[in-house]
């Protein structure tokens, strides 16, 4: 059992080393560094509307969420997760806890009822949480008019992700689309769906020539909306190097992407990790608020004594509970000696700095 087990901020704890709420109102902005800066006309595009991201400087941007995926998506998953498996000579992975598994009815499907989700999201505004990201798109089951209902209803703002998850996922259609049909594909997506960023956009296990070219489609579109990019790379740590190298040959640059679930790649030399802060990007540390989480503490408390506090990010990848990344995995960064800037950096002004960008395409009317 980890000794941060137990150790679980109250609503007031997370509020105070946000820098908001109650005493820590007084603290003035300067106690947790320079505000970041922003480019001229940049804008953090939510279903909604558009934020000047000083508007969003008030709590935690949470990057990597699911408000709504398909009911079989977990299923699909599972059967992924196997194929991989078998196909690197694992053993299955062990059966994970699932609706009705202990004997009870199963819990409430708050995925498919706007109010039972708008309650667990308007939840998240008294942990501190100003924004957050909705990883889905329709290859996984994700309605944009679901999402945009539960942003109005729990007053929380939240960014839509799009375009195509991962092989196993992508519609039938993609081997045979180019990659300019797939980039089509994409601009009508963030026109329709009003889009704030790319993701999760992934590759399963070693990545695969119909993810590469969907890819490069994304690298493309990023080019045509400004956009920015994060990423799935499955099996821990595979491909997370070469998405960067296809972004980047797409004309993506780094600080717009976030290679996400570095946190699952457990190397406590945290090569790969620091190689990608290094070329400018950001490391997701995105499946963070459980009960074994401890073994990344010590991977980003590595990166942060390294000086590469600017290039984390952190979320919970969750369906539910979505702030516990701030309620129990930041207690353990803090006991383990991150200071209250520097969390306050990683979960206020990083998100806002990957997420605010200059638009190249006008908001759709309605």
């Amino acid at each position: 059992m980890s000794k941060f087990r137990s150790q679980a901020w109250t609503r007031r704890q997370a509020l105070e080393l946000l820098g908001i709420g109650g005493a820590a109102a007084a603290v003035p902005r300067a106690a947790f560094g320079q505000e970041p800066t922003f480019p001229k006309d940049a804008i953090i595009r939510t279903v909604l509307r558009d934020y000047a991201p000083e508007q969003l400087a008030s709590g935690a941007t949470l990057f990597h969420e699911h408000m709504q995926l398909a009911p079989d998506f977990y299923a699909r998953f599972a059967a992924a997760v196997a194929a991989a498996r078998a196909a690197n000579g694992l053993p299955p992975a062990p059966p994970r806890a699932g609706p009705g598994r202990a004997g009870g009815p199963p819990p409430p499907d708050i995925m498919h009822n706007i109010d039972l989700m708008s309650e667990e999201v308007a939840k998240t505004k008294s942990a501190g949480v100003a924004c957050i990201v909705d990883a889905g798109h329709p290859d996984m089951g994700r309605d944009i008019n679901f999402v945009r209902e539960v942003s109005m209803k729990s007053g929380v703002p939240i960014v839509a992700g799009g375009g195509f998850y991962s092989g196993p996922f992508y519609p039938k259609e993609i081997s045979a689309m180019s990659e300019e049909q797939i980039h089509k594909a994409l601009i009508k997506q963030v026109d329709s769906d009003t889009l704030g960023v790319f993701g999760e956009i992934g590759s399963w296990d070693e990545i695969t020539a119909d993810e590469r070219k969907v890819f490069r489609a994304v690298g493309s579109a990023h080019v045509a909306t400004n956009l920015p990019i994060f990423t799935h790379t499955g099996i821990p740590g595979k491909s997370a190097l070469e998405q960067l190298d296809i972004l980047e040959d797409a004309g993506v640059k780094p600080d717009r992407v976030v290679i996400g679930h570095l946190g699952n790649l457990v190397d406590p030399n945290v090569y790969v990790h620091k190689a990608i802060c290094r070329r400018g990007a950001f490391v997701g540390f995105d499946r963070q608020g459980g009960n074994n989480d401890a073994q990344q503490v010590p991977m980003v408390m590595a990166l942060i004594e390294a000086g590469f506090a600017s290039h984390l990010m952190f979320s919970a990848d969750a369906s539910s509970d979505y702030a516990k990344t701030l309620t129990v995995f930041l207690p353990k960064l803090k006991a383990a000696g991150a200071t209250d800037q520097v969390l306050h950096q990683i979960t206020v002004d990083n998100p806002r700095r990957f997420l605010a960008f200059v638009p190249k395409r006008p908001r759709k009317k309605g």
